[in-house]
């Protein structure tokens, strides 16, 4: 899937509406550069998911934990050095407790991820423009 977003708020939109399609257990891996868009998309996503608090990137505490009708798991892997380090933190037990886990700054965890998580790739087009496309790694 290929999206096109003009704002901020156009990406929240996405997200929540992504959000439709998850199910207990699903992992999303986020990719992009600083400032394309990812926290945005989550934030809509944390809305469809039935979350009403605030989210923020979890830059310093590497996970926000968020519940709702399915909980949300908020990865920030931006201070990790490497997958060892995110297993030290709980990976595994955060997968198998049954939410959501969005991963932000995946590329510094990729080999982590098993067939079936959503790859979501952000690219700066313009000022505020965005493509998005979220494909399901084989």
């Amino acid at each position: 899937m290929l999206y096109t977003s003009s704002s901020e708020k156009n990406t929240e939109a996405i997200g929540k509406d992504f959000a439709a399609t998850l199910v207990s257990g699903s992992v999303c891996a986020f990719f992009g550069e600083l400032g394309s868009g990812k926290t945005a998309f989550i934030r809509g996503m944390a809305r469809g998911l039935g979350i009403d608090m605030p989210v923020s990137s979890p830059s310093f505490n590497i996970v926000n934990e968020y519940p709702g009708r399915i909980p949300l798991f908020h990865f920030d892997m931006y201070r990790l050095g490497s997958s060892d380090e995110l297993f030290d933190i709980g990976w595994e037990d955060y997968l198998e407790r049954g939410g959501v886990c969005a991963v932000e700054w995946s590329e510094r965890v990729k080999d982590v991820f098993e067939p079936g998580t959503y790859y979501i790739v952000f690219t700066k087009t313009g000022e505020t423009e965005r493509t998005i496309s979220i494909e399901v790694k084989k």
